[in-house]
């Protein structure tokens, strides 16, 4: 994707994945102030890790706790978190307004954080943060905001949510066993939207719990596009249409 994007704005330049070792990780960092590379992207299970190895954090990135990009202005690296802007830019293209509403999170990782960061700014008036990890769960609510919930306590209650999100990497049953059968029982005739930040899967229950219940269904390649734009703008200070970015998205 962004490589097309540079091509396509006749930018000079290359996107390419670095595998780094948990052990390497600021020497990775700091690899990017010796190669010159102008910014870079942090994902899964960097988002957190990676803070402590910035010269700086952008105010929204230091509230939610998560980075997912770098850029690069001489000699300091600065951290953003264009997650939670693209998670909010893709829900005012489902037109969903989220004021009053009752959300259910699934996940703790930095994409949860994320998630909640934007339903608690834009008012949601009741967000359920559930994982397994209740340590991390605890963490979001009292850095954030949100009622926390382990997945368990979901079986033997009745939850009410207008959005269900996923913030896990879990949506097909393989990957899951547990948490598709969890999924799959709970009650949400007040659901009006699914949406998986998840992409890309053969199989996933997240959306076929949608289908067959009638709730409108939106996957993570939205999110994706427009929080890519976000980052985009920062490395280059340019302004590309989000449907470029879907574009080149939906062409690879």
């Amino acid at each position: 994707m962004f490589s097309a994007i540079l091509n396509r704005v006749g930018i000079k330049g290359t996107y390419v994945p670095f595998m780094v070792e948990p052990d390497q990780l600021g020497h990775a960092v700091q690899s990017l102030k010796v190669l010159n590379i102008a910014g870079a992207n942090v994902t899964v299970p960097y988002k957190e890790k990676v803070m402590p190895h910035l010269d700086a954090i952008s105010e929204g990135a230091t509230i939610i706790g998560a980075v997912n990009t770098i850029v690069r202005n001489g000699s300091r690296l600065k951290g953003y978190n264009t997650n939670a802007i693209g998670f909010m830019d893709a829900l005012n293209q489902a037109g969903f307004d989220v004021s009053g509403k009752s959300a259910l999170v699934f996940g703790a990782g930095g994409a949860a954080k994320a998630v909640v960061f934007i339903l608690n700014w834009l008012r949601a008036e009741s967000i359920l943060v559930a994982s397994r990890n209740e340590e991390k769960v605890e963490g979001i609510v009292n850095h954030i905001g949100g009622e926390g919930k382990s997945l368990e306590s979901l079986w033997d209650e009745h939850i009410s949510a207008n959005i269900v999100v996923n913030a896990t990497s879990v949506s097909s049953p393989d990957e899951s066993p547990d948490l598709a059968a969890l999924a799959a029982q709970l009650e949400l005739s007040d659901c009006e939207l699914m949406f998986d930040l998840n992409y890309g899967r053969r199989e996933n229950f997240w959306q076929d719990m949608a289908r067959s219940r009638g709730i409108q269904f939106m996957d993570g390649l939205p999110a994706l596009a427009y929080q890519a734009r976000r980052t985009f703008s920062l490395w280059t200070g340019l302004q590309v249409p989000p449907e470029e970015f879907l574009r080149a998205l939906e062409s690879t």
